[in-house]
């Protein structure tokens, strides 16, 4: 566990995230889930033990790998509305191989009780929580999804950041508002946040050049989706999109099989949403 500053920390233990929270006089809130029930447990446990009871799961957004671990857990599961929404309608088991999107989930081959990882509090704009005298703010900043979310920690100049920013690999662009997005990476670079401490969900501490470049490669997108569009097989287009878009990531060999499929699935969902068909 890395301690970032007086009570606030970080994880890299478990896969695919770096998970973390805050805690206050006598109890603790978190930021997103292990994707593994069991890891789950565990952090809830050690973080018990080291800083108080964890109140509330604030989930980031409904990637599943920061939600699936939040199922049946005995805390208070908080997110935005829309994501809210969209894991409400999800079906009860998961199977990881069944839809892959180069996340870490693909790898699980079925769990039941995905409908226990629902949050049961939601919010539109805004919500404030206060951990004893600790302000914490949920706010809503679509991008990543419709329903992304931020924990912003104004006293102590800390912003989690969700995947609005990567660094080591790129994000998964399917559930992406590429509008919204850039405007949050310009809010990012604004004076307002200049001394804020920034905490990607999959890299930790990132820079202001991390978002630059962040931006640089999300205003390539929508290029690229029209580029799609002028193919005579659209969706296979998105192999050699997603392969020239890689350049632009130092990926580890054994990673980028994984890095690319994100990508492609990324792209081709980007695209039916663009250009729906009747089939």
């Amino acid at each position: 566990m890395r301690r970032l500053a007086t009570k606030i920390f970080i994880e890299h233990a478990y896969d695919g995230l770096y998970i973390g929270g805050v805690a206050g006089e006598k109890s603790v809130l978190l930021i997103d889930s292990p994707l593994r029930t069991e890891d789950a447990r565990d952090w809830l446990n050690l973080i018990s033990a080291e800083y108080g009871e964890p109140r509330y799961m604030v989930l980031l957004d409904q990637h599943p790998d920061r939600v699936l671990g939040a199922r049946g857990l005995e805390i208070h599961r908080v997110a935005h509305e829309k994501t809210r929404q969209v894991m409400s309608g999800w079906p009860d088991s998961f199977k990881g191989g069944a839809n892959p999107i180069g996340s870490e989930a693909d790898r699980i081959k079925r769990i039941t009780g995905v409908t226990r990882a629902v949050p049961e509090i939601s919010f539109a704009d805004e919500m404030m929580i206060y951990l004893g005298d600790r302000r914490v703010i949920l706010r809503h900043q679509p991008g990543p999804t419709a329903g992304a979310a931020w924990v912003v920690l104004p006293e102590d100049k800390t912003l989690f950041i969700g995947d609005a920013v990567t660094v080591a690999e790129p994000p998964y662009l399917g559930e992406a508002e590429i509008e919204h997005w850039l405007a949050l990476l310009d809010e990012l670079r604004s004076p307002q946040h200049e001394s804020y401490r920034l905490i990607s969900s999959r890299d930790g501490l990132v820079d202001r050049e991390a978002v630059n470049k962040m931006a640089r490669f999300l205003r390539k997108i929508p290029f690229r989706i029209e580029r799609m569009e002028s193919r005579v097989d659209p969706l296979a287009a998105a192999t050699t999109i997603a392969e020239e878009l890689l350049e632009d990531f130092n990926i580890q060999p054994s990673r980028r099989p994984m890095a690319r499929l994100r990508l492609e699935a990324g792209l081709q969902r980007l695209f039916r949403r663009k250009y729906p068909t009747d089939e």
